[in-house]
């Protein structure tokens, strides 16, 4: 995983020219930002990045201008392990159109709880405070972005 990290406000994100910390307010990932001390444009988030606390994972999922893909997981669980390279695929990919995150279920067990979550991986899309859809087991990349893209897609439709 990158060096991004997460707090109830927003992203943090380095400055790749200076090596400034940046938040990036969660509301405004969609937006172009530039870094405080440098003014280098700050690129979009594009590795997952682990939420800690249930506070912070609700503040993202509530507020956040980009879906949510979350990855229910567990550093025991096999599967689990072999996702996280596609993930981080996904990420790189999709940086500015999804926010990639992780979620300990041993950790953050109260999310887990709240998501229903029974087995892992499992992959949730969340996007405006409500999940969209999920899906479990291991993927290719290439699955995660077409899950994502249909996922919108529907709520979209019933939005309509």
């Amino acid at each position: 995983m990158g060096t991004s990290r997460m707090d109830q406000t927003g992203v943090i994100v380095a400055c790749a020219q200076c090596g400034r910390a940046n938040r990036l307010a969660f509301a405004n990932l969609a937006k172009a930002t530039r870094c405080g001390q440098c003014h280098t444009p700050i690129a979009a988030p594009d590795t997952p990045i682990e939420i800690g606390d249930a506070a912070t994972f609700d503040a993202a999922a509530s507020n956040s201008a980009l879906p949510l893909i979350v990855d229910f997981w567990a550093p025991w669980c096999g599967p689990c392990r072999m996702v996280t390279p596609e993930l981080e695929r996904v990420a790189k990919a999709n940086a500015g159109r999804y926010l990639v995150v992780k979620v300990n279920t041993d950790v953050v067990t109260d999310v887990a709880e709240r998501f229903r979550i029974r087995s892992i991986p499992t992959l949730a899309l969340v996007f405006r405070g409500q999940e969209i859809e999920r899906v479990t087991g291991v993927r290719p990349a290439q699955e995660i972005e077409a899950f994502a893209a249909r996922a919108l897609a529907s709520a979209d439709r019933r939005a309509s």
